[in-house]
């Protein structure tokens, strides 16, 4: 894919920091408050030096990155401590980025930032360049995109309505390509798994102290997420390495063409995942929740007749459920998303967010399209991490 029009490409930062000011930060300031820009790594190695000139360098480099995204910045979106500053077994200077800053680079299409530091007697000095994002598109996804073209005016409107500010035609086709790719692989993974002797998919669970956090809260879980990856095949398999949530975890969804309804909700089962079905189910989730099990709201499809709320999603209005809302406001079960991607090695990653907050208002309907609004600005973050991987087919912006 093409990157040199990407927002993000051709930006950079510098910075130029005195070292007697970063000496005197270490002299004055308590650790736990130092901690809030530097982390712990960052600090132990700094103290390895008789002077805090290697500290004083990473110190510009945090803030050549921050320049890189001045309206982050002023918002406070972005902090120094978003950025650790970290050196490979060669000594050459790279970026770790919090899951917020990584979310930023995502937002503005660029995979890294490339660093240059420097240091003498008085001063440090970083320079950072914004390193941008690049998809290939496998072959597969090519000759489905050209010979058999699933949906491909639907696939090619929403990506242009998504990002068509960022990406050109080229780079839009590109990455419809990418998502073909995905599509094919992930329904080799659905079929390869339901053969009884092959072997289980490996699924890495990260952040998991997040939905435990809002499951301690004793008021069941809501966890918000939609069609990314291979969820069908991923969840199943993670399911399997916490027996304590076997037969408490349930997902709410559409029902698929019957044949296909069938071979899923057997999958599910017999991973003990519980399947809701979405007409006549608010009972059922009460119940659920009253009994402290989590249940998985798919949120990223269409929602017609009474069941939506007009919000905006990528930037456009989209029909979007307002039963997650609606249950978390009657409620106060805690919500907290959930993305699962396939990693470059074929293995799959399911990660939970940050719990969200209630957002509350005098005003009923506003309370709901407040929180809505929320949950989807929750699942823009996710795919924009890995844009291929989402279910692009779906209408998703269709007039009610």
């Amino acid at each position: 894919m093409k990157t040199g029009d990407h927002p993000g490409a051709g930006r950079h930062g510098i910075d130029l920091v005195e070292i007697a000011r970063i000496r005197r930060l270490l002299d004055e300031t308590p650790r736990a408050d130092l901690l809030r820009i530097f982390s712990e790594r960052e600090l132990d190695d700094a103290a390895k030096g008789p002077e805090p000139a290697r500290l004083a360098a990473r110190f510009a480099a945090k803030e050549a990155c921050l320049k890189l995204f001045p309206r982050e910045t002023a918002l406070g979106e972005l902090e120094a401590g978003d950025f650790e500053i970290v050196s490979d077994c060669y000594g050459a200077p790279g970026v770790r980025c919090t899951p917020r800053a990584a979310d930023v680079l995502a937002r503005h299409w660029l995979a890294d930032i490339s660093l240059s530091l420097s240091h003498d007697g008085s001063h440090a000095t970083a320079v950072a360049v914004a390193v941008s994002r690049q998809i290939a598109a496998p072959p597969a996804g090519k000759f489905i995109y050209h010979c058999l073209p699933i949906r491909r005016g639907v696939v090619m409107s929403n990506l242009k309505r998504a990002f068509g500010a960022a990406l050109d035609e080229q780079q839009r086709v590109t990455l419809a390509q990418a998502f073909y790719g995905h599509l094919l692989q992930s329904g080799a993974e659905f079929a390869r798994n339901l053969i009884p002797w092959s072997r289980r998919p490996i699924v890495r669970v990260e952040n998991i102290e997040a939905a435990l956090d809002a499951y301690h809260l004793g008021r069941g879980l809501l966890i918000a997420s939609g069609h990314f990856g291979n969820w069908e095949v991923a969840l199943p398999a993670a399911m399997e390495d916490f027996p304590q949530w076997r037969g408490r975890f349930h997902i709410l969804r559409r029902p698929l063409p019957r044949w296909l309804d069938g071979l899923v909700t057997r999958h599910m089962r017999k991973s003990s995942l519980g399947v809701i079905p979405k007409r006549g189910s608010l009972q059922v989730i009460l119940d659920r929740l009253a009994a402290r099990d989590a249940v998985v709201f798919i949120m990223d499809q269409h929602a017609g007749a009474r069941d939506g709320v007009l919000v905006d999603f990528f930037g456009s209005p989209a029909w979007t459920f307002r039963s997650l809302a609606l249950i978390a406001l009657r409620t106060r079960a805690p919500v907290v998303p959930a993305a699962l991607w396939r990693a470059p090695d074929g293995s799959h990653v399911l990660r939970f967010e940050p719990g969200l907050p209630i957002v509350e208002s005098d005003d009923a309907a506003e309370a709901i399209a407040a929180n809505t609004r929320l949950y989807n600005a929750a699942l823009e973050r996710i795919i924009m991490r890995h844009p291929e991987q989402w279910f692009w087919v779906h209408r998703r912006w269709k007039n009610r």
